[in-house]
């Protein structure tokens, strides 16, 4: 078991340099979600930005950063036994490829930009004048932003199997920082030359992508890596990761298609719909992306070695353990979102254009996308664990199931529920995801540590409800009158109490029941060393 805490050691340690990273990302992603919210609110110019990025972002989730990262981490790990000189090769030829397809693709969605956006939404959407046009026109300037963050998403891959991951981290910084300052100074001018003001936050993330990509190319060099231009479309690297994507990207595209689905469902709504469910998911996807994609990204090179050796009971302990840490620091942070959904948003948005009525609406939509969480946190981890062990069928089954389940809840509730129905139906379906992968995983792995697991989780819920407890006091002393228009400065004085002392007790509640995974977060945040020296 030395060896199995000094690996859960070094995913924590990874984690928490890739949490660093990923917590400033997402904290200049909401400074530009409030940008969005001060200069257009929830309505008519915001929807139109939210289903014109839908379409770059969903390919890039599809082929870029989802799929073809996956792949390529997977290719370019075994090729770093073959020496420098086809490392590097595989790189380079995979940089001209992508660069060359997903060019071409873009320019197709720009020509076909309006065509695309009339398929995602319904006939209320585009009976408002000048709504479809408007979007189409965001989606063409946004398209490029597929070919940017894709390559950039090939650059991380080298560094994570090269053991770096701060700097791939802090790309997407530079891509809200990009994004942020471009955007905003745009939005702030080009209504001067006659141009709407929400064109220039799409120029932004144009700005912002191409900052993603270049801000990693130093650390890539450090690496050894020197680009040469070449495309061989034989290389069998290359035709490997084209044959591993094709599974991701089946196994992605129901997933996708459930984003699709409920832009779809969102456009038949009240205007503003699209922005409050946009919202939400931003802050939703905070600790998602602290969490599960942290772990996930720190999980990935040890569970694919243990695979690669066939070191099947390290590799159970370690995924073990991993998925012990996602549900404890997931299942608090869902209790938190919950409870304290309506003060967060007020805090974060409710400024300029964003009304008391928008607040209300995201809030109803958070507190339900955190019900997913996590499920979402734990599926990050999973799913890499079917790749290293060759079984990716089993995620593609998952996703397809994903997609029934969203859409059978939206139907079943979406006249009741409305939008709220749209949040219900993605944290419903991650759930079933969830456990229909923790069976399989189970049976493919010949069986993992379920009395770890359930140890781990009765400790996680015991300190989450004594969590909530302390909450609901605390909510009910410092918001006795619900929130008021006058009181900002005290409301977001009393949501960081809220917040920190409830972590101060959570983390105080597993020290004493003695969680082995909080312990480890706990001493690398204390201290720095050798993992060996926290086993």
């Amino acid at each position: 078991m030395a060896k199995s805490a000094e690996q859960t050691g070094t995913i924590a340690r990874s984690a928490a340099v890739v949490s660093f990273a990923v917590l400033c990302s997402r904290v200049l992603g909401l400074v530009r979600e409030q940008a969005f919210a001060i200069l257009f609110g929830a309505g008519y110019a915001f929807d139109a930005f939210v289903v014109a990025f839908r379409i770059p972002n969903l390919l890039r989730d599809l082929f870029g950063e989802g799929a073809l990262s996956a792949a390529f981490i997977a290719v370019f790990a075994a090729y770093n036994e073959k020496g420098e000189k086809q490392t590097w090769k595989l790189a380079s030829n995979v940089l001209v490829f992508f660069g060359i397809f997903l060019s071409l693709l873009t320019l197709v969605g720009i020509f076909a930009a309006e065509h695309l956006v009339r398929l995602l939404v319904q006939e209320d959407f585009a009976q408002v004048p000048g709504k479809v046009e408007l979007t189409a026109r965001l989606t063409a300037i946004m398209f490029p932003f597929l070919v940017m963050v894709s390559l950039a998403a090939v650059v991380m891959g080298v560094l994570n199997t090269k053991g770096r991951f701060f700097v791939p981290a802090m790309a997407s910084s530079f891509f809200n920082l990009g994004a942020i300052l471009g955007g905003v100074g745009l939005a702030l001018v080009l209504p001067r030359f006659g141009q709407p003001a929400i064109v220039g936050m799409a120029i932004g993330i144009l700005i912002g992508g191409i900052l993603q990509l270049v801000c990693q190319i130093p650390a890539l060099r450090q690496t050894g890596f020197r680009f040469t231009f070449h495309l061989d479309l034989k290389d069998p690297g290359l035709r490997r990761i084209l044959w591993l994507m094709v599974p991701a990207v089946v196994g992605l595209a129901p997933l996708q298609l459930n984003i699709l689905i409920n832009t779809y469902f969102a456009s038949s709504l009240a205007e503003g719909t699209l922005s409050w469910l946009n919202y939400a998911f931003r802050l939703f996807w905070l600790p998602v992306g602290l969490f599960g994609v942290a772990l996930a990204v720190a999980t990935m090179p040890v569970v694919s070695r243990f695979a690669a050796q066939r070191d099947m009971p390290r590799l159970r302990e370690t995924y073990a353990s991993s998925l012990t840490m996602a549900f404890c620091l997931s299942i608090p942070a869902s209790v938190g979102l919950v409870m304290l959904a309506e003060p967060i948003v007020r805090v974060i948005f409710q400024h300029g254009r964003f009304d008391a009525l928008a607040t209300v609406k995201t809030a109803e939509v958070l507190a339900l996308y955190a019900v997913g969480l996590f499920a979402y946190a734990a599926v990050k981890i999973m799913v890499p664990v079917f790749y290293a062990l060759d079984r990716p069928r089993y995620p593609v089954i998952g996703s397809c199931l994903t997609m029934l389940v969203n859409l059978l809840i939206i139907l079943a509730t979406i006249e009741y529920l409305e939008h709220q129905a749209l949040a219900l139906s993605i944290s419903g379906a991650m759930t079933a995801n969830f456990l229909f992968l923790s069976f399989m995983l189970y049976r493919t792995m010949g069986g993992y540590p379920v009395s770890y697991l359930f140890r781990g989780l009765a400790k996680i819920v015991l300190a989450s409800l004594l969590m909530s407890g302390w909450l609901m006091g605390l909510r009910s002393l410092l918001f006795p009158g619900g929130l008021a228009e006058d009181r900002l400065l005290l409301d977001i004085a009393a949501v960081a109490v809220c917040i920190g002392s409830s972590a101060l007790l959570y983390g105080a509640a597993l020290q004493l029941l003695k969680l082995p995974e909080m312990n480890l977060l706990v001493k690398r945040l204390l201290r720095r060393g050798d993992p060996a020296s926290v086993a």
